[in-house]
């Protein structure tokens, strides 16, 4: 069954409240705010909403105030806001649309309406989180792809430094992929990059680590909040997930079979470098383990 769509409904009148409640509780989880510092707490939390229908006037902290703050927050301004009102004239309509609303809706109002616009605008919003992950994809191997990593490592490293944690990252390379495409195919090749892709996915036990597809035959793995022997540990049971597929590479130095190169790089909390640097240090990491035979993992560790 489909998750149910989370919408934030914004009154001081909690008459109104319960109208739009009752009209909306068979189809939608709701979440009732009746103050527009309620509202923003909502909206802040750990549980945005998908769509916020939203009083405009109200005591303290008016409808206006409250998305001009949704929509200063790169958390919250992407949510549609639509405004519930009784303001009707077309210049009360025209500021509101101006702020950021996608939708002007009037008291009274028709219930049939409201939920053909409620429904139409989660559609939109459902097409664009959609279109926003496929912009976020790789396309061959459906993990990450490399715009997607670069967010998250920007995100990570300055999580990384602010509270003081340690920071690992993994640059991965299939071993002698050139010479399994000359003598395999590239169909085959594809093939083989999805299998890979999908163990070194399953490597991964915490949301908060990533695997991308870093270009061609490299991938990339953030490991926040994760120190040096920990890092080696995924970096272990990646390498063995590869071999474990058993995908048969007869024009392999490395081993018989389909095998991959990791370098290794983590950041201790008093490590002082720049992100390039740090990425720059898996990846030399790297440049060695294929260096030294292929097949292995050559670590380090930064700021001691």
């Amino acid at each position: 069954m489909p998750q149910k769509a989370r919408i934030l409904i914004v009154d001081d009148e909690k008459m109104n409240l319960k109208v739009l409640a009752d009209l909306l509780k068979d189809e939608y989880v709701l979440v009732l705010a009746t103050s527009g510092k309620q509202a923003l707490q909502h909206a802040f939390g750990d549980f945005p909403p998908d769509l916020i229908l939203l009083d405009v006037v109200m005591p303290r902290m008016g409808g206006h105030e409250v998305i001009r703050a949704l929509k200063n927050n790169d958390k919250t301004n992407n949510i549609p806001v639509i405004f519930v009102t009784a303001l009707d004239s077309i210049e009360d309509e025209e500021h509101g649309l101006k702020l950021g609303a996608v939708d002007y809706i009037t008291k009274p109002y028709s219930p049939p309406i409201v939920k053909i616009r409620i429904r139409n605008h989660l559609r939109l919003v459902h097409q664009y989180r959609l279109l926003d992950q496929l912009a976020h994809l790789d396309g061959l191997t459906e993990i990450p792809n490399r715009r997607r990593f670069e967010e998250v490592f920007q995100k990570e490293w300055t999580r990384s430094a602010r509270n003081g944690i340690p920071f690992s990252l993994a640059m991965i390379d299939v071993d002698f992929f050139k010479q399994y495409n000359d003598h395999y195919g590239h169909a085959m090749g594809d093939f083989t990059l999805q299998k890979i892709a999908k163990a070194l996915a399953g490597s991964l036990k915490r949301p908060a680590d990533l695997i991308a597809r870093y270009g061609g035959e490299e991938f990339v793995m953030i490991l926040p909040e994760t120190d040096a022997a920990a890092a080696m540990v995924v970096a272990e049971r990646s390498l063995q997930r590869v071999v474990d597929l058993n995908i048969p590479h007869q024009f392999s130095q490395a081993a018989d079979h389909v095998s991959i190169s990791i370098g290794l790089a983590t950041i201790t909390i008093n490590a002082k470098i720049l992100p390039q640097t740090f990425l720059m240090t898996a990846d030399q990491n790297l440049y060695l383990a294929k260096q030294t035979g292929r097949n292995r993992i050559v670590g380090s560790l930064i700021g001691q």
